[in-house]
């Protein structure tokens, strides 16, 4: 556990200086732009999540476990999977790119509320390619465990992009919002591949060369499984922000989307510790004991550390508002309180369930994250009504109540 918390400090550092950074982007928003403006960048951020995880799902998970496992035979080991990752890139972008050409202008118009944005899902998916070849890289670095370099390297893209971010926002007011968004992962990308120029396992002979359908197929499973997570949260958010438009209009969405961002931002403490040390640990397990031991005393350690933040973030949520947000975002502070206990709730959740990546349990990942997506939607379409902005809180924190008791009592049965 003491190689945990080193981690979980570190990543806490990196989470601070990304908090830093989302929080002063979220400030330049919310002067530059106001409630509609941040509502309206939120849609956008969420659609490009979308199209960022379902290009990312090859180069994620299942490039940390695998990378995890072989490190010990050498690069050569490794490198199929590699191979056959960066082949699932090729065909999915294949795949997207005629696909965004053709329905950008219907989707802007459904989703942003104007067709005159449909250029920003053209140029999106135009750069996707770089972020995934980014995103292969840094999971290459976390399945081989160099958590130092993998923390810096995090440290290094994110004050470069945000700063690039900031730049354009306060130059093009809205517009600069978006085209930071949307070329946001791509200059990550780029980033990542420069600092790595010179590291013995990037060589090409690493990266291209046969695929065989082992290792294909192998990928393919955490292509489903990450495609899906890039596909049922960001569409059920961009429902539900649709369905509180409707009812409390765009300033009202504004202000829960200010508080949903302060969630994600403070949430990173624990998802990059998680994705950085937990999962490459999982990994090597393979004994459903042992795999039950190391979720508990990981849970031992997790819990309290999210429940301090989370009750710190309630408590000085006045002081939070006024730092990161106008006097316009003032009625958010009502908002946190139901917000704050569905993050730990999932936090937990997300403990009991991570053996489905570890294990690529592909049926017990998409049928749980389809029906959080189903009941998530569904509780918003009830509750919204009735008790408006608060209900978008209710239903987040009941579906994953509902998801964490799922994945808890049938743990034994999908990490086995």
């Amino acid at each position: 556990m003491s190689k945990l918390l080193k981690v979980i400090a570190s990543t806490g550092i990196l989470t601070l200086a990304k908090m830093a950074m989302g929080f002063a982007i979220a400030k330049v928003v919310a002067i530059y732009t106001g409630p509609a403006g941040m509502a309206l960048l939120g849609q956008i951020q969420g659609f490009i999540t979308s199209l960022t995880g379902i290009i990312n799902a090859p180069v994620s998970n299942g490039i940390i476990r695998y990378t995890s496992e072989q490190k010990k035979n050498g690069f050569t080991e490794c490198s199929p999977w590699w191979r056959a990752s960066i082949l699932w890139v090729l065909t999915i972008f294949l795949v997207m790119l005629p696909f965004s050409l053709l329905a950008s202008r219907s989707i802007a118009t459904y989703f942003f509320g104007d067709i005159k944005y449909s250029w920003v899902i053209n140029l999106v998916v135009f750069l996707l390619p770089i972020s995934a070849f980014g995103t292969l890289l840094l999971s290459i670095i976390n399945g081989l465990q160099n958590f130092r370099r993998f923390i810096i390297l995090n440290f290094v893209s994110v004050l470069t992009s945000s700063i690039v971010m900031i730049f354009l926002i306060i130059k093009y007011n809205i517009t600069g919002a978006i085209i930071a968004a949307a070329i946001q992962t791509a200059l990550i990308g780029v980033i990542i591949l420069l600092s790595n120029i010179g590291q013995q396992w990037l060589g090409i002979k690493y990266f291209i060369g046969t695929v065989h359908f082992a290792e294909f197929k192998g990928i393919g499973k955490y292509v489903l499984m990450a495609m899906t997570s890039a596909l049922v949260m960001p569409i059920s958010l961009l429902i539900v922000r649709n369905l509180l438009v409707q009812y409390t209009g765009w300033q009202g969405t504004g202000l829960w989307q200010a508080v949903w961002k302060i969630s994600e931002v403070y949430l990173g403490v624990i998802t990059i510790a998680l994705s950085t040390y937990y999962l490459p640990k999982l990994s090597q397990l393979s004994d459903i004991d042992n795999i039950l031991k190391e979720i508990i005393s990981t849970t031992k350690v997790i819990i309290p550390i999210i429940s301090l933040i989370a009750v710190t973030v309630f408590l000085f949520r006045d002081l939070l508002i006024s730092i990161l947000f106008t006097n316009e975002f003032r009625e958010a502070r009502n908002l946190f309180a139901i917000q704050l206990v569905g993050d730990v709730i999932k936090i937990v959740a997300w403990l009991f369930a991570f053996p489905m990546l570890s294990r690529g349990a592909v049926k017990w990942y998409l049928l749980t994250e389809l029906f959080f997506g189903v009941v998530f939607i569904s509780l918003s379409f009830i509750l919204i009504p009735i008790f408006m902005l608060h209900g978008a809180n209710y239903a987040y924190l009941l579906s994953y109540i509902i998801y964490g008791v799922i994945v808890i009592t049938k743990i034994r049965t999908f990490a086995a």
